[in-house]
């Protein structure tokens, strides 16, 4: 959530910046309307405390004088519920005030490129060529259910569109790729956490931006007795989510600070919005897996540590061998929450082009202010600590890349040599028994 104050006092600027974002002037104009009313109401009500704890004084030595004191009791009944209503009035605006400041996104970063949409994002580097064949190269789909080890046809029937299973070495796969990447990440200094599956709405979902701007994009749980009544519980889009909260309405002390945490988790999406993308294959499910790392960090050293996570995911693709560049989202692209975000895009052959695999987003105090993570400095003085994130990466994204990049042109795929030790040693993925039909 963006500090009130600064909008107030840098209006022009905060309508420039919040308009590459797509807000309109007007609705800060109201923002600024709105709070100063409030502020209005706040001063007159606290004037009347102060007048009534005084004449409430008054009242008492008169009282003690043996003196009449009828009068200014009547008057102060009045006070008393003008002040009421004066609170009132201030909860009012309140509440109004933070409507619109939980749907305003963050500041961008005045690094970041600015347009509409991701056709304004820049590339910032590139790590090895696009892998080439001398045969046509089949997508990762095509590959995973001719080994037998994908089965969309079935999650279908299960589960709907946008499941899959893993089978035999496919299942082996995700989870080779899933342990590598914690490994990695804890040897980078994360401390690894296993969190809840689920989280609260108002407090952990509003926290980190989720709600109530993306409330269509999640799967909600509902009330038993009740279908249409939603439950305060929410299966989780990324750990960003329990991962920053564990560390909400905390005070920790700078010298604890950079802390850094991952999580390997599932991630549950409704894909809103997204009919006719990706119908195929694992980019854009409903259910899959991914590692995520979390920072929570001072607010002077946020951009060094935004550099550093970007790295940390980098790090993973090039152990694995995948290509891939790194691009700067513009002001129109990135995330609701983010200053500034990084995509780390990994070569996909039979769709030739780069696909996203990793965001790493600065999201400054913007999610501490929602969640009140603060920090207290060597002066004791309070401060609002400064979150990130990235994915470390998406998993099933990941599988799918290696499907694509190291497939041979019998239709078998070869194991990036890092992986190897958490498949046993396989070397080759070959086509697996079918079962169960």
């Amino acid at each position: 959530m963006l500090d009130i104050k600064v909008i107030r006092e840098n209006l022009d600027w905060s309508k420039k910046k919040l308009a590459t974002r797509g807000i309109k002037p007007e609705e800060l104009d109201k923002l600024v309307a709105i709070d100063k009313e409030r502020r209005e109401a706040l001063t007159k009500s606290e004037q009347l405390k102060q007048k009534r704890n005084e004449v409430s004084d008054q009242i008492a030595q008169a009282k003690r004088n043996k003196e009449d004191a009828s009068d200014a009791i009547k008057a102060m009944r009045e006070v008393g519920k003008e002040i009421k209503d004066l609170d009132k009035e201030v909860e009012d605006l309140t509440q109004k005030q933070k409507y619109i400041l939980l749907r305003l996104p963050n500041f961008p970063a005045d690094s970041d490129p600015i347009g509409p949409d991701e056709s304004y994002n820049e590339e910032v580097r590139k790590w090895n060529e696009p892998t080439k064949f001398d045969f046509e190269p089949k997508p990762h789909w095509e590959i995973g259910t001719e080994l037998n080890i994908l089965d969309w046809d079935t999650a279908a029937k299960v589960s709907g569109a946008r499941f899959v299973y893993y089978k035999g070495a496919g299942a082996l796969l995700e989870r080779a790729v899933s342990n590598f990447f914690l490994d990695e990440n804890t040897k980078d200094g994360y401390t690894e956490v296993i969190p809840p599956y689920l989280v609260n709405n108002d407090a952990s979902m509003q926290g980190t931006g989720q709600f109530p701007k993306f409330t269509e994009d999640v799967y909600t749980i509902v009330d038993n007795d009740d279908p249409d009544k939603p439950r305060d519980l929410t299966l989780i889009p990324t750990a960003e989510v329990p991962l920053v909260n564990y560390f909400r309405g905390k005070i920790l002390d700078a010298k604890q600070l950079p802390i850094n945490v991952t999580a390997f988790s599932p991630a549950f999406r409704s894909e809103a919005g997204s009919a006719g993308r990706d119908t195929r294959g694992l980019i854009r499910m409903h259910e899959f897996r991914k590692v995520e790392m979390v920072k929570i960090v001072d607010e002077d050293s946020s951009w060094d540590e935004l550099e550093k996570l970007t790295h940390n995911a980098e790090h993973l693709l090039q152990k694995l061998g995948l290509p891939y560049h790194v691009v700067a989202l513009s002001t129109g692209d990135a995330s609701f929450t983010s200053a500034k975000t990084y995509d780390l895009e990994v070569w996909m052959p039979a769709q030739d082009k780069y696909r996203e695999i990793s965001s790493c987003s600065n999201c400054t105090d913007f999610q501490a202010r929602r969640s009140l993570i603060r920090y207290r400095d060597e002066n004791g003085k309070l401060h609002l600590a400064h979150t990130l994130n990235g994915s470390g990466l998406a998993v099933g994204r990941t599988v799918a890349a290696i499907l694509e990049n190291y497939q041979n042109e019998d239709g078998t795929v070869d194991v990036p040599e890092a992986l190897q030790p958490y498949m046993h040693g396989m070397k080759v993925i070959t086509k697996e028994p079918k079962f169960g039909e």
